[in-house]
């Protein structure tokens, strides 16, 4: 049998390859970003390993036997569910491996901007000292910090912000009252974050509902002097319309992991912002999380091989045959 992994950005040493060796079975690894070196790469794959590489219906359709499409994170917006699961694929993912990290990074980019961190950095490397005394910048006992997702990374956020001084609302629609309460959280409608938050911080997937939730209309219905945070999906947000915000001074700045496209183009007008910190796609990263992903990730992949059933599954295969 053999694996592919579908993106060289990624590696995988000695220990990470050898339950799969120990199993007999090859592991091969190809540049998946051309996408007819991606069909022609994985046409013959018993199962995938995937990045960020875009498994659509296409690309499942010139599957040969190919029996589990695993991704190395969270997201599964790149894999066409569907389609694999008619042709009786596992889809997978690691759903709990960083999410520590990602609410980390959500705070750090949340205090930077708050305490105007890399405008105080740049005044002083270029006029060897920098204005301390702004306006915008408040305590966090004095401000809400509200959330659109209270899953995994949202619920980590939310303790951190509350460990701060900030008091805490946010919406989701399978959060119960009861768990809110015990976190300490206010639970409102989507609405009510959205004008109630001096910082907003998105943990949300994307889907189909949730594409641009944060427009033009939801970041005019924001506080003056609001601050954004995403480190869940570009497509979430109108970067146009947020980077009009930013430059008229309606929103004080934004902290973004990621972008409708990755890399950020040349042309993005987030690129020209100060009140704008930029990352890319990293908050998952840290040498603990990326051996978890790792290891259980290619965990499930073994399973499924072996005819058993995966312990992370997305999807609901349709049995071969059927």
């Amino acid at each position: 049998m053999k694996v592919v992994m579908t993106s060289t950005q990624l590696t995988l040493d000695e220990a990470d390859r050898a339950p799969l060796l120990e199993a007999g079975i090859e592991l091969q690894v190809i540049d998946g970003r051309d996408r007819e070196s991606l069909i022609a790469g994985t046409r013959d794959a018993d199962a995938l390993l995937v990045l960020a590489e875009q498994i659509d219906a296409d690309v499942i359709g010139h599957l040969r036997h190919c029996r589990s499409i695993t991704r190395f994170g969270v997201g599964v917006d790149t894999v066409d569910l569907e389609s694999a699961a008619a042709r009786g694929i596992w889809v997978t993912n690691v759903p709990d491996a960083n999410y520590r990290e990602v609410a980390v990074h959500a705070i750090a980019l949340t205090l930077a901007l708050s305490r105007r961190l890399p405008a105080l950095d740049h005044g002083i490397r270029v006029n060897g000292w920098s204005a301390s005394v702004v306006p915008g910048v408040h305590r966090p006992d004095t401000q809400i910090f509200g959330l659109l997702g209270l899953g995994r990374i949202g619920q980590r956020t939310a303790e951190m912000a509350r460990a701060i001084g900030y008091r805490v609302i946010a919406h989701d629609p399978a959060a119960s009252p009861g768990d809110a309460e015990d976190m300490g959280v206010e639970l409102v409608s989507m609405e009510e974050v959205i004008a109630r938050a001096d910082v907003l911080s998105l943990h949300v997937p994307l889907t189909e509902s949730t594409r641009g939730m944060l427009d033009r209309s939801a970041i005019a219905r924001m506080p003056k002097g609001a601050i954004v945070i995403n480190v869940s999906r570009g497509g979430l947000i109108d970067e146009e319309a947020l980077a009009d915000a930013l430059d008229s001074g309606h929103l004080f700045a934004a902290g973004l992991d990621a972008f409708e496209n990755e890399p950020l183009e040349e042309g993005s007008p987030l690129r020209g912002l100060d009140s704008v910190l930029l990352s890319p796609h990293a908050g998952h990263w840290s040498e603990e999380s990326w051996a978890e992903t790792k290891h259980k990730a290619i965990g499930d992949v073994l399973r499924v091989l072996r005819g058993e059933h995966p312990i992370y599954p997305v999807n609901r295969p349709v049995p071969v045959g059927v």
